[in-house]
């Protein structure tokens, strides 16, 4: 179906105005502060864009309630994380967590594993702070921009989003979809990832957001986004403002927006190790309170690519008695600024090990402490604890970094160690 422009008077003298100096002539819009012509040729954008998301839009959990905390925690949870991922996730949280309240006093355990698997697990403890604060300070989310802005892991695009959707301010948010979206729209060249773009983006935004509207408007502009302005090779086809889209009309769509470069992300090489017990339970360890996945549980591991036999001597020298081992196969994580790319080494105990290596609050021998990283085998038994699949399940939250080995130890607990050495595949977590 089309969504053909609907022209009121207002909105046929807007095209007017823009037509003489933007339609005939498309030129990438360079300039660093919106004009005129760019604000009244955006200004044709909302009737056709709600028109469409009217009848197009995804049923997706948190559009089902418009409730503060319930569209804030959405969010919070699609900030860098697939829609798929957070579907199970946000309905999971909530019916543990239904309110401000029960987030705030949530024991930070029951959080995490609470928000395994969407990672960047600081967002859940900001989400916590953030609650604590807004209940103590307002009782409750604010009906504010700039209160809510003040929150911990609040931005200008989670509060313009939260301020729209659930109080129905007229407040613009801009993100990565909404800047592409814009980017086409004014077949504009301007460097989307300078800082100033989203401020510029906002005040173009800011003029046009229909005040009855403003949380539906935020949503389609997300959802055109999402759907049919994607990057690469957008669906002009079937886009519901194509005849507003100035970068449609002069080819360039599939190009903008520009980014330039961003630097290369560092490749760490790790190897993960499962040291399997007896009785079935593995061994974790936390990592620090401070950096990368702070304050996490996860499998021991090391940096550099260890074979089985190194893997071996390696916790042998630690006093640990291992029998089979079993090379797994490689998996590849990737944060914001680096790479792990990780191989696994699966070690079957011969016996429990000792009290003393049972429990421990001091970190591992492998944990990094700020930038230096002791060498494997510099001292004595790493402090670990053991869990079964069922608490790893049930209780103990693993970085999403680590899945593909809890998948290997959920096999073996299943199935036990295999004599043969697996096939090296590649598995992406």
């Amino acid at each position: 179906m089309k969504y053909d422009i609907v022209k009121n008077s207002r909105e046929d003298a807007l095209l007017s105005a823009a037509s003489s100096e933007m339609q005939e002539d498309i030129q990438p819009f360079e300039g660093k502060f919106p004009k005129a012509e760019q604000v009244a040729w955006l200004g044709c954008l909302p009737r056709p864009l709600l028109s469409w998301y009217d009848e197009e839009k995804r049923d997706l959990p948190w559009r089902e309630n418009t409730d503060p905390y319930r569209v804030w925690v959405s969010e919070i949870m699609l900030q860098q994380t697939r829609v798929e991922a957070v579907k199970e996730g946000y309905v999971r949280f909530l019916s543990v967590l239904p309110d401000l309240k029960s987030l705030a006093e949530a024991p930070e355990e029951l959080l995490m594993k609470l928000w395994e698997g969407m990672g960047y697990y600081s967002r859940a403890r900001n989400l916590q702070k953030a609650a604590r604060i807004a209940l103590a300070t307002w009782g409750g989310l604010p009906a504010s921009v700039e209160k809510l802005r003040s929150l911990p892991g609040i931005g200008d695009y989670t509060a313009g989003a939260v301020a729209s959707i659930a109080f129905g301010i007229p407040a613009p948010a801009v993100d990565g979809n909404v800047l592409r979206v814009l980017a086409r729209l004014l077949n504009s060249s301007r460097d989307v990832l300078e800082p100033a773009a989203k401020k510029e983006a906002e005040a173009l935004l800011r003029p046009i957001i229909p005040k009855d509207r403003a949380g539906g408007f935020t949503q389609a502009l997300m959802e055109l986004g999402a759907l049919i302005c994607v990057p690469g090779s957008p669906k002009c086809e079937a886009c519901p403002v194509s005849s507003l889209c100035l970068g449609f009309r002069a080819g360039t769509a599939s190009v903008l927006p520009v980014k330039k470069s961003k630097k290369a992300r560092r490749v760490e090489e790790r190897t993960v190790f499962l040291l399997i017990t007896p009785q079935g339970k593995v061994a974790l360890e936390k990592r620090p309170s401070k950096g990368l996945l702070a304050g996490m549980w996860q499998f021991p591991n090391a940096e550099g690519s260890f074979s089985r036999e190194q893997g071996r001597r390696l916790w042998e020298e630690k006093e640990f008695f291992v029998g089979q081992t079993q090379k797994l196969p490689q998996a590849v994580h990737i944060f914001s600024h680096i790479e792990w790319h990780m191989t696994g080494i699966a070690l079957f105990l011969r016996e429990e090990p000792p009290a003393e290596k049972v429990d421990g609050d001091k970190n591992s021998d492998f944990q990094r402490d700020g930038r230096e990283e002791k060498k494997p085998g510099q001292s004595g038994p790493a402090a670990l604890v053991w869990a079964s699949l069922e608490e790893l399940r049930t209780e103990k939250a693993l970085p999403a970094a680590f899945r593909a080995y809890r998948k290997v130890f959920e096999g073996i607990v299943e199935k036990g160690p295999t004599e043969d050495e697996p096939e090296q595949l590649m598995l992406p977590v």
